[in-house]
């Protein structure tokens, strides 16, 4: 559900929920202390229980979608390695399949670049993979051709070897794309946050307490669960991961190839 929505969409739902809860949680506490004064022992206890669960559990969420962002990013840079040795390699096999496979590389690094800006499990990835798959057979087809025709020279074996680490190094990103937090530790995040913060705010209205520390307490809260969960949108959002390397590869690419064709 989360993944789904957009920037917006989400830092609404999330500002939404916790913001209400806090509101909810305000004005039982003013309730509260209108009618009995005994309520302030047992809250400032549940809620100082829950904030200590609720930070652990906002802790381990940051720490998971973390991890899966920075996997992302050296996918992308270890995706851009591969295409760039194989794109090396292949100015050393023989005509034709020299021409041919370098013109194939090049329009598969514009795919694996298309492929940053693509929402996961969206029709336009599935669109890019599959073009990128066709690529893959066409090059393989192109290798498995040099091979055949100097099958002692080591110039077309280092290529197969190339080639195959760049297609292993694809389902690699693509599957770290699709690795996402799970929805019910997202849930938990959230609702628990809510329920943690609907607790404060009841514990400060009876002490008498104003908005404002409620207010910035959610705002605080709010703000880290949106980044926990932005984190895990690789594609939109404030944190992206960049598709630097393979820019890089593609300027790179524009130029003449450098090592001469084999005579």
């Amino acid at each position: 559900m989360f993944f789904t929505l957009s920037s917006w969409q989400l830092g609404l739902l999330i500002f939404g929920v916790v913001g209400g809860a806090s509101a909810v949680g305000m004005l039982a506490g003013r309730h509260a202390r209108r009618r009995h004064d005994g309520y302030r022992e047992p809250i400032g206890a549940l809620q100082g229980a829950l904030l200590g669960v609720v930070g652990l559990v906002l802790a381990f969420g940051l720490s998971l979608a973390v991890g899966r962002y920075e996997d992302r990013r050296a996918a992308v840079v270890d995706n851009a390695n591969t295409i760039g040795t194989a794109y090396l390699r292949a100015q050393t096999i023989a005509e034709p399949e020299r021409t041919r496979s370098l013109v194939l590389l090049r329009r598969y690094n514009e795919l694996a670049i298309q492929l940053t800006y693509e929402r996961p499990e969206s029709p336009a990835l599935v669109r890019t993979t599959t073009a990128q798959g066709d690529v893959q057979r066409a090059l393989w087809r192109l290798a498995g051709q040099a091979l055949n025709r100097r099958p002692v020279a080591s110039a077309p074996r280092l290529y197969v070897d190339s080639l195959n680490a760049m297609i292993d190094q694809q389902t690699v990103r693509v599957s770290g794309l699709n690795n996402r937090v799970p929805n019910a530790v997202l849930w938990f995040e959230l609702l628990g946050a809510a329920a943690a913060l609907a607790l404060l705010a009841a514990y400060l209205a009876i002490l008498g307490k104003g908005v404002l520390p409620v207010f910035t307490a959610a705002t605080i809260v709010s703000f880290l669960i949106l980044v926990t969960f932005d984190l895990d949108r690789p594609t939109r959002g404030l944190i992206t991961v960049p598709a630097t390397p393979l820019l890089s590869l593609q300027a790179t690419m524009s130029k003449p190839p450098a090592a001469p064709a084999p005579g």
